[in-house]
C-alpha cells in the first residue's frame, strides 16, 4: 500500500507497466500540436482520395504526363516536318560552334560504325566519293533522318533534334576528300559531291 505521508511521485503514476532492459515506458499524452497535425493529415488524405479516386474530379499524374507528352510530340513532329521541308535549301554550316556540336554528336553516335576518322567500319566510308545514298548535302541529311534500316542504321530523327542532325551532317561533310588510314573499300559507283538541286 502507498504511504499517505509519501504520496506516489507523478512519474510513478505515468508508468505504463512495460519494462525492457531496465527502461520503463511512460504513459505520456502526445503533444496537442502533433495530434492536430495528424488529424489534419487524415482529413487532407481523405479529401485527396475522394477528389482524385472516388469522384474523379482531378487529373492524376499519369494522365497529366500523357497529355504533356502528346503536346510535346506534336511540337516535335511539327519541327521535324518543317526541317525536312527545308532540306533541299540547306547548305553545310561553317560555324565553329555548330561543327563542334556536330563533332560531339558524331563521336557519340556515328563513330562506332563509321570510325572516328570517317573511314568506315560497319558503316560506309564517309571520306571518298562513292556515296551509296547520294552525294548531295540534302541526301546525307535524309540518310541521317530516316536511317537505313536494312543495313542496320537507325532513323536518327527519333533520337536527335533537327539542329543536331544539321550539325552532325555539316561535320560529316568535312570528311569528304580526306584520306584516313585503311579506309573501307568503295561500295558504290563514284559520285562526286554535287550542289543541291535548287542551286
Amino acid at each position: 500500500m502507498n504511504d499517505p505521508k509519501h504520496p506516489k511521485e507523478e512519474k510513478d503514476l505515468l508508468l505504463h507497466g512495460h519494462e525492457a532492459d531496465g527502461i520503463q515506458e511512460l504513459d505520456n499524452d502526445l503533444p496537442r500540436w502533433w495530434v492536430w497535425l495528424f488529424v489534419l493529415c487524415v482529413v487532407q488524405a481523405t479529401g485527396y482520395l475522394l477528389y482524385y479516386h472516388v469522384f474523379n474530379m482531378g487529373t492524376l499524374q499519369a494522365a497529366e504526363y500523357a497529355a504533356e507528352m502528346e503536346v510535346g510530340n506534336k511540337a516535335k513532329l511539327a519541327a521535324q516536318q518543317k526541317f525536312e521541308a527545308s532540306l533541299v535549301s540547306l547548305k553545310p554550316s561553317t560555324d565553329p560552334d555548330v561543327l563542334a556540336r556536330g563533332h560531339q554528336t558524331y563521336d557519340t553516335y556515328c563513330s562506332p560504325c563509321h570510325r572516328l576518322d570517317g573511314g568506315g567500319q560497319v558503316g560506309p566510308n564517309l571520306c571518298d566519293d562513292y556515296w551509296i545514298h547520294g552525294p548531295r548535302f540534302d541526301d546525307n541529311l535524309r540518310t541521317i533522318i530516316n536511317g537505313v534500316p536494312v543495313k542496320g542504321m537507325l532513323a536518327w530523327k527519333e533520337t536527335l533534334k533537327p539542329s543536331e542532325i544539321f550539325a552532325v551532317a555539316s561535320y560529316i561533310q568535312g570528311f569528304r576528300g580526306t584520306r584516313p588510314p585503311s579506309p573501307k573499300p568503295p561500295e558504290n559507283e563514284q559520285q562526286p559531291e554535287k550542289p543541291n538541286e535548287f542551286e
